[in-house]
């Protein structure tokens, strides 16, 4: 069985919500606790989470939690930066790591079987990259075995885990997971979620 890392991003600074989307509540937590919690529940290896813009008030979120809280003072540099800290400090805590998923906490609708079927999918390909497919698009969350490490410390200003997958489509393996549409970017989406929970 395939034994990755999670890599929590979350060092953006939520412009189009106007607050930290970390911070907002969803099923009686904040989202970065739910997506911290649930990447413990699955993982044996490390969880580390890169936090940047508003660190300080999402540190205090994680602090009863078992994993790595790194800071990105480069966040405003894009998603880059964080996927290149977050898998050297994967690296860092985990030298034999065989992998490492990348996730977002503004995808309410992750789960840790989620994780576990992406996970599982990855032992059983040869394919280096398990994404997770909704709306005809392959996006987060995402698995990289370790022979995409380079590419990925490769990684410049806001180009993120989809160049890499993109540019490597005969290498994917899709996991279906069609709530992972649903994002929060704006006070509209948490409206809606909210309004989804009622």
């Amino acid at each position: 069985m395939l034994l990755p890392g999670i890599v929590i991003l979350a060092a953006g600074s939520s412009t189009r919500l106007g607050q930290p989307k970390q911070l907002l509540e969803f099923q009686g937590t904040t989202l970065i606790q739910r997506i911290t919690q649930i990447a413990v529940n699955a993982v044996k290896k490390p969880v580390v989470v890169i936090l940047g813009a508003n660190s300080s008030l999402i540190h205090s979120q994680l602090t009863h939690l078992p994993v790595q809280i790194v800071n990105n003072p480069d966040w405003p540099e894009g998603m880059a930066s964080s996927i290149r800290i977050g898998l050297s400090a994967l690296l860092y805590f985990s030298p034999d790591t065989e992998g490492v998923i990348f996730a977002v906490c503004d995808q309410p609708y992750i789960t840790t079987d989620l994780f576990l079927e992406m996970i599982s999918v990855g032992s059983k390909s040869y394919k280096p990259i398990v994404a997770c497919l909704y709306n005809n698009v392959l996006g987060t969350p995402v698995l990289f075995k370790k022979e995409c490490f380079d590419m990925l410390l490769a990684l410049k200003d806001n180009e993120g885990a989809r160049k890499v997958i993109q540019s490597h489509p005969e290498s994917v393996e899709a996991v279906p997971f069609p709530l992972g549409v649903f994002d929060v970017d704006t006070m509209q989406d948490y409206d809606a979620l909210q309004n989804k929970l009622m």
